[in-house]
């Protein structure tokens, strides 16, 4: 039976997402170098069962590939993936549901290093897992044929991107700054003071010693917040029903730039978009299987 390979641990972390196509399809853009580039890294090279590895400037230390496949068949994808002097294992499980319209993807990575080195931005492998949830997110809207939002540069400090949503300024904005909406699509909690001045936590505003300050708040218009050692601004601009989204992450060192807090906003992007785009949406992330966000 098709399914997870790896053993349920405290180091491992699992996400598992739902997408709207066969588990043939799935494994097409996992094993295709084309389809790979187009939503994984910059680079990639498969020839199996010998040859899957990926790198580039958006991989966790992508100077080079790292990666040896250990298994493949049409179910599973397993391979090493040397990180810090590591050798970590990372699989793929694809399961069929809904009669094959549809796949569950489990994505198995061991040396978890703990949210709090998530939250520290410790090295290559405390960037895994908002790395991979971007990158199954990503997956999601190349198989849905969905424009794909710009993957994110590690060598780079400059943090910028933007992307169009089919809903208007208000709405999007109302996403952003109501907890429980914001909750529904990004997947963790938020608390908010929503007023110039306020405070604004992950987690929320009683649980969270050093909650985050605004800077902006125009609603339909702009939301900044000073998270002390960084800054996080989005602008909206809307057209014909449309809102161009701009998110900026600015004000930090650049000689310690904060890709896990970057590549942790980027993962939630693909989802923001298709909660204002899908008819009767319901989010593709599966169960926390992983050691949870702050909730609230």
């Amino acid at each position: 039976m098709p399914g997870p390979t790896i053993p349920p641990a405290d180091d491992v972390a699992v996400t598992r997402a739902r997408i709207a196509a066969a588990p043939a399809r799935v494994h097409q853009a996992l094993t295709e170098p084309a389809e790979l580039t187009a939503w994984l890294a910059e680079h990639a090279t498969v020839d199996l069962p010998g040859t899957w590895e990926f790198w580039g400037r958006d991989v966790p230390d992508g100077h080079a590939p790292h990666q040896t496949p250990v298994h493949v068949d049409g179910d599973n994808l397993r391979f090493t993936w040397r990180l810090e002097d590591t050798d970590t294992t990372a699989e793929f499980a694809l399961e069929p549901h809904d009669d094959d319209r549809s796949t569950l993807v489990t994505l198995s990575q061991t040396h978890f290093p703990g949210w709090p080195a998530v939250m520290e931005g410790t090295g290559p492998l405390s960037l895994l897992p908002t790395w991979w949830a971007l990158a199954i997110a990503t997956l999601d809207d190349h198989i849905a044929g969905r424009p794909l939002i710009a993957r994110p540069d590690l060598t780079s400090t400059r943090m910028e991107v933007g992307l169009d949503i089919a809903a208007d300024p208000g709405a999007v904005f109302a996403s952003l700054v109501e907890p429980d909406v914001f909750e529904s699509w990004f997947g963790a909690g938020m608390g908010i003071e929503p007023r110039v001045g306020g405070r604004w936590a992950m987690g929320d505003l009683d649980t969270n010693p050093n909650p985050g300050r605004i800077t902006e708040f125009e609603p339909g218009r702009a939301l900044g917040i000073d998270l002390g050692g960084m800054v996080v601004r989005w602008e909206l601009e809307g057209s014909a029903g449309h809102t161009r989204l701009t998110l900026v992450q600015s004000g930090f060192d650049e000689d310690r730039p904060p890709h896990d807090a970057w590549l942790g906003w980027l993962s939630g992007l693909p989802e923001l978009r298709r909660y204002h785009e899908v008819s009767e949406w319901e989010p593709i992330w599966v169960g926390e299987d992983s050691p949870s966000m702050p909730r609230g």
